[in-house]
C-alpha cells in the first residue's frame, strides 16, 4: 500500500515531504545540541572546572568527515549524470571513511582515558590521598607525592618504580574483605605506616606498632590508597601536570598548586572552597563525553542507513526518484558533519 502510495505521488511532493521530515529531524537535534551547549556554559559560572587539550584523535576524525561528505557529494552528482559505475564506488566509499570517523572518535576517547580523564570522576582524589593515613617505605626510604608525581629520597620516580608500586598496591584493593596470607615484597621492599605508625602483617592479620589491629575503617582506607596507588594517580584525577597538561579554573581564573596546595586570587584556597572542590565532580569532563558521544551515536544511526544505500548502490535501486533516498541522507549526513564542526569548535575555544 505505501509503495503504491509513493507512485502516484508527483516528484515534488514527494521530495517536499521527504525534505520535510528530514528538517524536522534536524531541528530536534538542534535544539537538543542547543540546550547542552548552553548547559554546559551556565554549568561553569559558579564550579571548578577543567581545562585540557583535546585528543589528537578528534581532529583526524574530522578529516574523515569532511572527506566523507564530499565523496558523497560526488557520487550524488555523478549518478544524476548518469555514471551508475561512480555511485557504486563512491556511495560505500562515504560508507568506509564514516567507519573511519567512527574508529577515530573511539580512539580519542581512549585518550582521554589515558589522561585520567573519565565521563564521571572527581578532580581532587579525596579517598585514598596519599599522606592522609597512610605512606609507603621503600627500601626504608619514604615515597612522597607532590600533585601528580611520586618521589623516592627527594627524586622522582622513575615510571617502572610507579609501575612496581602499583603492582604492589593491586595486593590491597579487597584487604576490607579479605587479607591475603602473604603479601609480595611487604616486610622486605615495602612497608605501610599507618598514621606514622608501621604496620605488621602477620599471617591475615594487620596490626600497628602497638600491637592494634587495624578497624574495617582503616582497612576501608587502605583499599582507597590501592586504587589510587593501582592508578598512579597523585592528588588529581587527571594525568600530568597542573597548568600544564590541564587547567582548574573558578569563576575565570585558573587556580595554581603549590607543595599541595591550591591557590586562589594569590591567595590559599578558603576552606569553604576547599571543601566545595573536594567534593566537585568533574563537570566540564563529563558535558565533553555526554556531547559528543550523543553526536557519536548520531553518526552511528545515519551509518545504517549509510550502509542500506551502500547495499542498494549496487542494485542499481538508488537511481529511483532521481536519487531521492540518498539525497536526503546526505542532507542529515552533511548536517551531522557541520554539527561536529560547531561542537569541535565550541569545546576546543571554551573547553
Amino acid at each position: 500500500m505505501k509503495k503504491e502510495y509513493d507512485d502516484q505521488l508527483t516528484p515534488e511532493v514527494r521530495e517536499k515531504m521527504k525534505k520535510n521530515l528530514v528538517y524536522i529531524g534536524i531541528f530536534s537535534i538542534i535544539m537538543i545540541f542547543a540546550g547542552l551547549t548552553s548547559a554546559y556554559l551556565v554549568s561553569m559560572g559558579d564550579t571548578f572546572w577543567v581545562k585540557f587539550d583535546f585528543p589528537p584523535a578528534f581532529y583526524v576524525s574530522t578529516v574523515f568527515l569532511l572527506l566523507s561528505s564530499i565523496v558523497l557529494e560526488i557520487g550524488i552528482r555523478m549518478g544524476r549524470k548518469g555514471s551508475v559505475p561512480a555511485t557504486k564506488i563512491l556511495i560505500p566509499f562515504t560508507f568506509v571513511l564514516g567507519l573511519c570517523f567512527c574508529w577515530f572518535q573511539w580512539k580519542g576517547y581512549g585518550q582521554l582515558v589515558d589522561r585520567g580523564a573519565y565521563a564521571t570522576g572527581k578532580i581532587l582524589v579525596t579517598q585514598g590521598r596519599y599522606g592522609d593515613f597512610y605512606q609507603l617505605k621503600i627500601d626504608g626510604k619514604y615515597m612522597e607525592v607532590n600533585a601528580n608525581d611520586y618521589f623516592l629520597a627527594g627524586k622522582r620516580m622513575t615510571e617502572a618504580q610507579k609501575k612496581d608500586v602499583s603492582e604492589f598496591a593491586r595486593q590491597f584493593e579487597h584487604v576490607d574483605s579479605v587479607i591475603p596470607k602473604t603479601i609480595k615484597g611487604y616486610g622486605t621492599k615495602y612497608v605501610l605506616l599507618y598514621k606514622n605508625e608501621e604496620v605488621r602483617h602477620q599471617d591475615t592479620v594487620l596490626i600497628t606498632g602497638d600491637s592494634t589491629k587495624l578497624l574495617y575503617t582503616d582497612l576501608r582506607r587502605l583499599v582507597d590508597l590501592a586504587a589510587t596507588l593501582r592508578d598512579g594517580r597523585g592528588d588529581f584525577f587527571m594525568k600530568g601536570e597542573m597548568g600544564k597538561d590541564f587547567h582548574i579554573f573558578y569563576k575565570g581564573k585558573e587556580l595554581e598548586y603549590i607543595n599541595r596546595d591550591l591557590y586562589y586570587n594569590d591567595g590559599k584556597l578558603s576552606p569553604p572552597l576547599q571543601l566545595k572542590i573536594n567534593s566537585s565532580a568533574d563537570t566540564a569532563t563529563s558535558f565533553l563525553y555526554l556531547i559528543t558521544i550523543l553526536h557519536f551515536l548520531h553518526i552511528l544511526a545515519t551509518m545504517i542507513y549509510m550502509l542500506r544505500m551502500s547495499i542498494r548502490s549496487f542494485t542499481g535501486k538508488l537511481a529511483t526518484h532521481d536519487y531521492l533516498a540518498v539525497r536526503m541522507g546526505a542532507i542529515f549526513w552533511h548536517f551531522l558533519g557541520l554539527l561536529w564542526g560547531y561542537l569541535l569548535l565550541f569545546l576546543l575555544f571554551i573547553h
